[in-house]
């Protein structure tokens, strides 16, 4: 009998608007709490980051505002798509995020929700300095000036 071979098809969800708002200080990837429709929904591809952060509460770290949308075939029992999720850290990475929030002007966004080879969902996740404007400025010179760079080389 020959194994069957899995489809590898990969699932990311990227935040692109966290690198341009913020300044990542560390990355942290954590396992995320799902029930069966949401891992079902995120799959397919049917999710958004945008808006979402994370917040400790009695010693566990939650992800907020993540949209994980309806399962299109679910009955009664589907989630409610913008619901909080409890986020899976060790406790040595939770103390080093909390020790992170407490310093004023930090917070912890989402940056990427993907699925891994084993079929669990995962979110990296990153404490974040909020950029000035004149950093976003300077990060979209940057930006562009990289792509005339680029554009150069291929002529």
């Amino acid at each position: 009998m020959a194994k069957k071979e899995k489809i590898n098809k990969q699932v990311v969800i990227k935040n692109r608007k966290a690198s341009f708002d913020y300044e990542f200080i560390d990355l942290y990837t954590a396992g995320i709490v799902l029930v069966g429709t949401e891992i079902k929904s995120l799959r397919l591809g049917k999710a958004s980051l945008v808006d979402a952060f994370c917040y400790f509460h009695r010693g566990e770290l939650w992800l907020k505002n993540a949209n994980i949308s309806e399962y299109f075939y679910g009955s009664y029992n589907n989630h409610n798509a913008r619901r909080e999720r409890k986020l899976l850290l060790n406790r040595k990475e939770l103390k080093r995020l909390e020790e992170y929030v407490k310093t004023p002007g930090v917070t912890i966004v989402p940056t990427k929700l993907f699925i891994n080879e084993r079929g669990l969902a995962k979110v990296v996740i990153a404490p974040a300095k909020g950029k000035k404007l004149y950093d976003k400025r300077a990060s979209l010179k940057e930006k562009d000036d990289r792509r005339e760079m680029d554009r150069a080389m291929k002529r």
